[in-house]
Parts: C-alpha cells; sequence; structure tokens
C-alpha cells in the first residue's frame, strides 16, 4: 500500500501521520531507496486490530 492509501483509510494528513510514526506509534512500513514509503496490507491490518481495546462490561 501507498502513503496515500494508508492515509485515506485512517482519515489523517500526512503531518499528523508523520508525527506518530515518530514516536514510534505507526505501522509497519519499508521505505523505498527513492524515499517513498510502502505498507504490506497484512502489518497494516495487525496495527490496526491491535489497536483495538477490549470491552469493559
Amino acid at each position: 500500500m501507498k502513503l496515500a492509501d494508508v492515509l485515506d483509510e485512517l482519515g489523517m494528513s500526512r503531518a499528523a501521520f508523520y508525527r506518530m510514526r515518530a514516536r514510534g506509534q505507526s505501522p509497519k512500513c519499508l521505505k523505498l531507496p527513492n524515499g517513498q514509503l510502502r505498507f504490506r496490507r497484512a502489518d497494516f491490518e495487525k496495527w490496526l486490530n491491535d489497536l483495538e481495546e477490549e470491552p469493559t462490561c
């Protein structure tokens, strides 16, 4: 996935994503030789699932 795809799914700006990434809170990504980021769908979905909180009832 391209960064734009990830941002679209998260509904977040590029700046907000990079702040989150700087804090070590972003999904695992690969940095291409040209500097662009790519995300594996499985890594992205795992990261999203890990963010979900267990309901406390």
